[in-house]
């Protein structure tokens, strides 16, 4: 029978991450709704949202806009599950009244995910961070940084864990103390809190393994030729053996092996369409490295599973087709490797 679980969701920051002034307009929030609710692949839908608490809305609005928000996805017969919190406003090596300005935005967000929770839409789900920094800078002081970041995420977890939330660290090359799998797994090592995890995204991952922004930390060889998928494959094996252990939160995605950014966006690494024929991964064979552990079982270690497309062009998401193709690879990562409950 066919599996039911992970659920499906589609990330709502694509319509904000990389657009604005110094590029293409945002997409709100419910054109996005509409095309995630449009989407239709024999039959099957996505199950909801993951969505960020800036630009589409705010994360000091009032109970009442909570719930209308919640009403509005509902009324598109979907859930919402993780939650960004906006925390860009307060390195976590930063300043002390940045790191309280860090911290208070992951209170915030933890307020509104409860909210969620109490009306009965967010039945699942994590707040991402990272720690708002760049490479460039971490690397001025790395253990003085590094020490900072860990503070500042101890302080957020203990806040997070008086709501029953777990935090889960976008493992992104453009974040100081998360730029490579090697300082990203130290940065959780030393965290070392009960509700602090990874956010694996494939296409940002496959970064991890070129050493873009680390280059001592990489694992394919810098002559590295994308037609050898044994050496690929030995690669993501490494990586996800190091950093599986701590994922809770996870986005399908596609990466053609080269960086970009735009609007305000540092460089990292590109999200490509579903079926971009430059696609360098195998998308559902190796979503499987983080679904499943290295004896091949199903870690089951979260309830949804989410696809993350920022910087696609605004006409590229707002064509109803970009999210069928999505869909159905999502549908197929699940077929292969979901379950039934």
């Amino acid at each position: 029978m066919d599996n039911n679980f992970p659920k499906l969701h589609n990330a709502m920051w694509p319509g904000v991450v990389g657009k604005g002034p110094d590029s293409e307009p945002v997409v709100d929030f419910d054109t996005m709704l509409k095309m995630t609710a449009g989407a239709e692949v024999d039959g099957v839908k996505f199950d909801g949202v993951d969505i960020a608490l800036f630009e589409h809305m705010d994360v000091n609005m009032p109970d009442d806009d909570i719930k209308r928000m919640a009403d509005k996805v509902a009324g598109y017969n979907l859930k919402i599950g993780s939650m960004v919190a906006p925390i860009w406003g307060g390195s976590a090596m930063g300043s002390q009244d940045k790191r309280d300005h860090f911290v208070e935005m992951v209170r915030k967000t933890c307020h509104i995910g409860q909210k969620l929770k109490e009306i009965g839409i967010r039945p699942y789900g994590v707040i991402r961070i990272d720690s708002s920094a760049s490479p460039t800078d971490w690397d001025a002081d790395p253990t003085g940084n590094q020490k900072l970041i860990v503070e500042t995420f101890q302080r957020a977890c203990d806040v997070a864990a008086d709501y029953g939330e777990q935090l889960a660290a976008e493992g992104e090359i453009c974040w100081g103390g998360m730029q490579s799998w090697k300082t990203m797994l130290d940065t959780l090592e030393s965290v070392n809190r009960p509700n602090m995890g990874f956010q694996a995204d494939m296409a940002h991952t496959l970064l991890y393994t070129m050493g873009y922004n680390r280059e001592q930390d990489r694992i394919l060889p810098p002559d590295f030729d994308w037609s050898d998928r044994a050496t690929l494959e030995s690669a993501l094996r490494t990586l996800t053996s190091a950093l599986r252990p701590w994922t809770i939160d996870f986005h399908v995605a596609q990466n053609d092996g080269t960086v970009f950014g735009s609007g305000s966006h540092d460089k990292t690494g590109r999200h490509c369409q579903a079926l971009d024929p430059n696609g360098k991964l195998d998308v559902v064979h190796d979503a499987g490295y983080w679904l499943r552990d290295e004896n091949g079982q199903l870690t089951k270690a979260f309830k949804h599973i989410c696809w993350d497309g920022c910087m696609f062009p605004n006409n590229v998401m707002t064509n109803q087709q970009t999210w069928n193709d999505i869909l159905a690879t999502m549908i197929a990562v699940r077929q292969q490797h979901g379950w039934k409950e």
